[in-house]
């Protein structure tokens, strides 16, 4: 175990990472500390900079400033004495192999690996064993693609988009399988575009865009990024300009929508909103108070540079140290 001061040394610690290809910069100054036992989401638009950062932890490709280390030491340090497993977008499989005998080549090069059976187990690939790679299924590759990546009993596991190609079910019966990996403390940190995933099954999110970190905290803390609350309900009046002032002056209201006979409002005070509509028109019903989605976070902290900053910087105090900075 490598240890400064005492202390155990982060699973993933980047340092001024920086990334660039020619005139681009994929990935821009990014500073970001993972602890032993975290299970992390890593979320961004196309082009944010995710897999590149990954890339670059993993040792795959070479900072053009900065550093990345994994428990203290080198990416390939940590890679050949089987801390560290990874599934990663462009991982490909032997096609004329059977998914038990992918699993056997690879635990095959460590020290310490399960058994075979064991991680096909894990994978919730046992029915699929023998079945040869070529003929597999999106969803059933990615599963053999999962039982290849944990074989060497990694501390560390890393995976980007890991249930792309994945139906509902197969989505599903693959976080099972995860669950049941990070209950034993191990570190993973996954790249995804289903927000509704890393709402579920992440302790803390961290958000790109643009090749930065534009927010970093648990699913709560970062959906607290967009304040207010939505008040969704059916009316039976006739919609005019006059009632949708009427509703503008409701206390707190940022935003007032209708489609059909459905009216949506969003207010930083949805309490006191909502009793005040209810005194002025007793004719709604169907009424749905609803805190803000991961989606409506995303979107706030992703739209742009100048709509991001913004953001961040009108965060309240408790809040931006929370979400915003190093987490160590």
């Amino acid at each position: 175990m490598n240890t400064r001061q005492g202390i155990e040394a982060p699973a993933i610690a980047l340092t001024g990472l920086s990334k660039t290809f020619g005139s681009l910069t994929a990935v821009d100054g990014i500073d970001l500390s993972i602890q032993p036992g975290e299970v992390v989401a890593l979320l961004g638009p196309n082009g944010a900079g995710k897999s590149t950062t990954i890339d670059m932890a993993l040792g795959l490709a070479t900072p053009t400033t900065g550093a990345a280390e994994l428990f203290g030491g080198t990416p390939r340090a940590a890679i050949e004495t089987g801390r560290v497993g990874a599934m990663l977008q462009g991982g490909a499989l032997l096609p004329t192999m059977t998914v038990a005998q992918s699993v056997a080549l690879i635990a095959a090069a460590h020290r310490h690996p399960l058994s075979v059976q064991e991680a096909l187990e894990r994978a919730k690939c046992t029915e699929i064993a023998k079945q040869r790679v070529s003929k597999l299924s999106g969803g059933q590759m990615q599963r053999a693609r999962f039982a290849v990546a944990i074989v060497s009993n990694p501390d560390l596991l890393i995976l980007d988009e890991p249930t792309a190609a994945m139906d509902v079910e197969a989505r599903r019966t693959f976080w099972q399988s995860m669950r049941e990996y990070t209950d034993a403390g191990r570190t993973v940190v996954f790249a995804t575009h289903y927000l509704d995933e890393a709402d579920a099954y992440a302790d803390r999110i961290v958000m790109m865009a643009a090749g930065r970190v534009v927010a970093d905290g648990t699913p709560g803390e970062v959906k607290a990024v967009v304040s207010g609350r939505r008040i969704r309900a059916s009316f039976d009046f006739v919609w005019s300009a006059e009632i949708e002032a009427e509703l503008f002056e409701l206390p707190g209201v940022r935003s007032v929508d209708h489609r059909g006979d459905v009216l949506t409002v969003v207010s930083d005070d949805s309490d006191s909103a909502l009793r005040t509509l209810l005194s002025h028109h007793n004719d709604i019903h169907d009424i749905e108070v609803t805190a803000h989605s991961m989606d409506d976070a995303f979107l706030a902290l992703t739209t742009s540079s100048a709509d991001r900053e913004s953001t961040l910087t009108t965060s309240s105090a408790g809040r931006e140290s929370t979400l915003i900075g190093d987490r160590s």
